[in-house]
């Protein structure tokens, strides 16, 4: 485990990107200098979300589109008529070279069926990207500091490994060809299946078995790997940490990142800089590194980038946690907008919880961001079964149902959990406080009580107090807090 180092901001205002509001959107933010995958988990499962280095997490009771943290069970997951649609699209498309409908007309987002159900909706549309504050974080050592806490204890404690090469753990060869090639992998089998086929082998009833299951309902396995040597096109998805710039920051990356910004959220061309694309989407505070248990590409912040042939037409930006893979951004080529990628994006990543849920059980769901109820293109992402929001004042997950959604249309601020009694396990109280690691001077650390000790000045005690209270006991008393005087 590496050491988690961020500096408090407080309050912050801004314009609200969901209604266009002016200073009405309300939020706490902090800088992140570096956050171990753990404790990022730990934010996430309390109403924070990071963009670049910085983290913020919205004062819901207040601001103007109160946003509640979204997840799915992977494991859970169920493809909807919409989903299994725009899967056949992309199969199609794929197999046959072919970008229209069965009326020669190429296909529309938002279009209604005969039964009035949504064709397409967009379930990884990204969100706005939050103005960041004019707060400028202190200029901090972080290895030094690292180097401080690297303790032959915390390593025997932790068994944390992170690999000497980790910028290169996966990246792409210099001719482009993707590393993570998974368009051709035939679908896995569970063990139960395995031992089944066996023994139904054993009776000579398995070919009547096979025939049986063609006419079962296919899975997100069954859609995402039907391709063949055939097809006119291959879709191949590659992989990338983050900390690679060479290929997070290639020209066709870039290129992308501004087509999309301009074409979609109407950005100006002037301010879809390189720059803007790195401080957004490129830098991250989370330590890429591998654990015994974890998966195999570890944990931290990577790049998929969506290769169409030769040509690269999408790029999902996530971090795979400890109990999750979050959904950071996504954007991708408007010329193919047929295809609806944005969804498709959004099971890819499904499948690819799913996938690592295989080994490592714990990391099942998947964090779609935040859901606003009172902004109805943003409403898409509660449509994905199984989804679950966090209630922002005990911090447990409810299943989102029509009940819920009545509520917040009723209202659009809510405690979500409906148990009165129900309260905060994490909950960070002034008994806590003297217990709070404070980094001062950017080289030493010390707990807010030896700060007491040592000056008698508690200059600062109402903004730790505030933050241990957004944070929770747990990350309070494991992360360093910068405590500059």
């Amino acid at each position: 485990m590496s050491v988690s180092i961020v500096q408090y901001f407080g309050e912050q205002s801004s314009k609200c990107g969901y209604c266009t509001g002016t200073d009405c959107n309300k939020s706490h933010g902090m800088h992140a200098y570096r956050l171990d995958c753990t404790d990022y988990q730990e934010l996430i499962d309390r109403g924070w979300r990071r963009c670049g280095n910085y983290c913020y997490k919205p004062q819901n009771d207040i601001t103007c589109c109160p946003c509640y943290t979204i997840k799915c069970n992977a494991q859970e997951f169920k493809l909807s008529k919409s989903n299994k649609r725009i899967l056949r699209r992309m199969n199609k498309f794929l197999r046959d070279g072919k970008c229209e409908s069965s009326d020669g007309v190429p296909s529309k987002q938002g279009a209604k069926d005969g039964n009035g159900d949504d064709v397409d909706i967009e379930v990884n549309a990204a969100e706005p990207q939050p103005q960041l504050p004019d707060n400028k974080p202190s200029v901090i050592d972080i290895d030094r500091v690292e180097t401080l806490f690297k303790t032959q204890a915390e390593v025997l404690k932790n068994e944390v490994q992170t690999p000497a090469n980790a910028e290169q753990l996966i990246a792409l060869p210099t001719n482009n060809k993707p590393v993570l090639d998974n368009s051709k992998a035939p679908p896995r089998k569970k063990a139960k299946q395995l031992r089944l086929e066996r023994r139904l082998a054993k009776y000579g009833v398995l070919e009547q078995a096979q025939a049986k299951k063609v006419n079962e309902e296919k899975n997100l396995r069954d859609f995402l790997y039907s391709t063949c040597e055939t097809d006119k096109h291959k879709l191949k998805i590659v992989m990338v940490a983050a900390s690679d710039t060479q290929h997070t920051c290639a020209d066709e990356v870039h290129a992308l990142y501004r087509k999309y910004q301009i074409l979609i959220h109407n950005d100006s061309p002037a301010g879809v800089t390189l720059a803007k694309m790195q401080r957004f989407l490129v830098k991250s505070p989370l330590k890429l590194g591998k654990t015994q248990d974890g998966p195999e590409m570890g944990y931290g912040s990577f790049h998929q980038q969506y290769w169409l042939d030769e040509k690269l037409i999408a790029v999902g930006v996530i971090d795979i946690l400890p109990g999750s893979i979050s959904s950071v951004y996504f954007f991708y080529d408007p010329d193919y907008s047929f295809l609806s990628l944005g969804t498709y994006g959004s099971l890819r990543e499904i499948d690819l919880v799913q996938t690592i849920a295989e080994s490592v059980p714990a990391l099942k769901y998947y964090y779609m961001g935040f859901y606003i109820h009172n902004c109805p293109k943003m409403r898409y992402k509660g449509k994905l079964p199984a989804s679950y929001l966090l209630c922002p004042e005990t911090y447990v997950w409810m299943p989102l149902t029509d009940e819920i959604r009545d509520k917040l249309s009723a209202k659009k601020y809510q405690r979500i959990n409906s148990d009165a009694t129900a309260k905060d396990e994490n909950e960070f109280l002034l008994q806590h406080l003297n217990d709070v690691k404070l980094l001062i001077d950017a080289q030493t650390s010390i707990t807010y009580r030896q700060l007491l000790q040592l000056t008698g000045n508690s200059a600062g005690r109402d903004m730790i107090i505030e933050y241990g209270k957004l944070v929770g006991k747990v990350c309070a008393q494991r992360m360093l807090y910068v405590h500059m005087s």
